[in-house]
């Protein structure tokens, strides 16, 4: 059985962008070679990816256009999206889902499934018990305001810590499972 694992940025405050203009230009202030590493990684791990809709809208504008071994193996995986509208999936290998069929492509053969930010699919699967894993790179910033990846009103997930390893530059990697 395949694993579905979270990957997000945050701030120490839980925000992870959308509203907040500031948030990726703080966030690229603590990428230091450690943390590209590891995000190469992890990028290189799973052989599909899951987003939500304005996930997905943003790399899609953003990925097809670059160059390099990361954008070869974004552009090239197959991406998911869980969307409740209209949406035309034109960036290739890319495939319109509801939550309800994430619990079959779990079942299929392959790797991990990764899932880059995308808060509000998220809370819809840590809610369906469909999330195997969270790996939260925390930054040494404040945002004050933007989208929270864990907004008020979730309910609870308890969570199991199985690694917690300082990196450079104040950014701290925290990887939990749920637990029962």
């Amino acid at each position: 059985m395949r694993n579905i694992i979270v990957e997000a940025e945050v701030s120490l405050d839980g925000v992870i962008g959308g509203e907040s203009p500031d948030f990726w230009a703080q966030v690229f202030k603590y990428h230091g070679e450690d943390v590209l590493d590891y995000l190469k990684n992890l990028l290189f791990t799973p052989d599909a990816l899951l987003m939500g809709r304005k996930t997905y809208e943003f790399f899609a504008q953003v990925w097809p256009s670059r160059n390099g071994e990361d954008a070869e193996r974004i552009n090239s995986m197959p991406k998911y999206v869980v969307t409740s509208k209209p949406l035309q999936a034109q960036w290739n290998n890319s495939t319109i889902v509801n939550v309800e069929e994430i619990a079959k492509l779990k079942q299929r053969p392959g790797k991990d499934i990764l899932i880059e930010g995308s808060a509000t699919l998220v809370e819809s699967l840590a809610q369906a018990g469909l999330i195997d894993e969270y790996k939260l790179l925390v930054h040494p910033s404040v945002m004050g305001c933007g989208k929270r990846f864990f907004k008020e009103g979730m309910g609870i997930t308890k969570l199991k810590l199985v690694e917690s390893k300082p990196l450079s530059l104040g950014v701290v990697l925290l990887r939990y499972e749920p637990t029962a």
